[in-house]
């Protein structure tokens, strides 16, 4: 069994610590026995358990739990870069939010995760054609996890958007790789313009709570967007920018300000 195990974490280490932490979770907690047995210890993959969430949380009279699971499956076994970006927002939620302690936390209790898993699976349904359908995901996406991510919107690896109330991304916005946003964030257009209207976030961003970010315009990599302000202008890479209408107010104060989370204007230490 043990050497098993151990063949089984050579591939998929995120996977084997989920189902480690799941039973040792079942052992603390017993009354969760059957959520996290369902949830988690049943299924053979990450793949397989995402689909299963996917499908309890989204199911309604209007679609079956049943037809959502077998769309998840699909998309899954089709597009294997859904799996490797769930386990990349994974660890970024792990390794960002000081809230999360263990990986089984994102699958199973955060609404920001299971709404990009959400998502993604919509932007698969997107890109292969079945548009009426990736509609449906993003309204149920919406309606149960108040996250409205539009399917055509591209989004990169390794995301976190902590607490995840009132998110707004538009259809032809794109988010890079390693960004961080926090709730009632907007990534929308400024009109009726029917093109390219939405925002370009570029890697390593961190966007604050509350921050709007309107228009066609690119913001730098690994810049920071002060909370509550409202970005109409380009932002370039590396800038701390705050205000209504936002502003350049200094540098982003290191080099990874999606990865340490710091907020303050004054900037972030990354000696440590």
């Amino acid at each position: 069994m043990a050497e098993t195990r151990a063949k089984v974490a050579a591939v998929d280490p995120v996977w084997t610590r989920i189902c480690d932490e799941a039973r040792e979770a079942v052992r603390d907690e017993p009354l969760l026995g059957s959520l996290i047995h369902a949830g988690l210890l049943h299924h053979p993959t990450m793949e397989r358990a995402l689909a299963f969430r996917f499908s309890l949380k989204l199911a309604s009279g209007e679609m079956s739990e049943q037809i959502l699971r077998e769309i998840a499956d699909e998309a899954y076994g089709a597009d294997p870069d859904l799996g490797q970006a769930a386990r990349a927002d994974l660890v970024a939620v792990y390794d960002r939010d000081p809230a999360c302690h263990r990986f089984l936390q994102p699958i199973l209790f955060f609404k920001g995760y299971q709404a990009l898993q959400s998502y993604r699976i919509a932007h698969w349904l997107w890109r292969v054609g079945r548009r009426d359908m990736a509609y449906f995901v993003q309204m149920r996406t919406s309606e149960v996890f108040g996250v409205d991510i539009h399917p055509a919107a591209r989004i990169g690896r390794g995301v976190m958007i902590d607490h995840a109330h009132s998110i707004v991304i538009g259809e032809t916005a794109v988010v890079g790789d390693n960004v961080s946003m926090l709730h009632s964030v907007t990534l929308g257009g400024t009109g009726k313009e029917e093109e390219d209207r939405h925002p370009k976030i570029g890697d390593g961003v961190l966007i604050g709570a509350g921050a709007k970010v309107l228009g066609n315009i690119h913001v730098g990599a690994n810049s920071r967007i002060a909370a509550g302000s409202v970005v109409l202008a380009e932002v370039p890479p590396c800038k701390t920018v705050a205000g209504v209408p936002a502003k350049i107010v200094g540098e982003a104060g290191c080099d990874q300000p999606a990865v340490r989370m710091d907020h303050r204007l004054k900037g972030c230490d990354c000696t440590g």
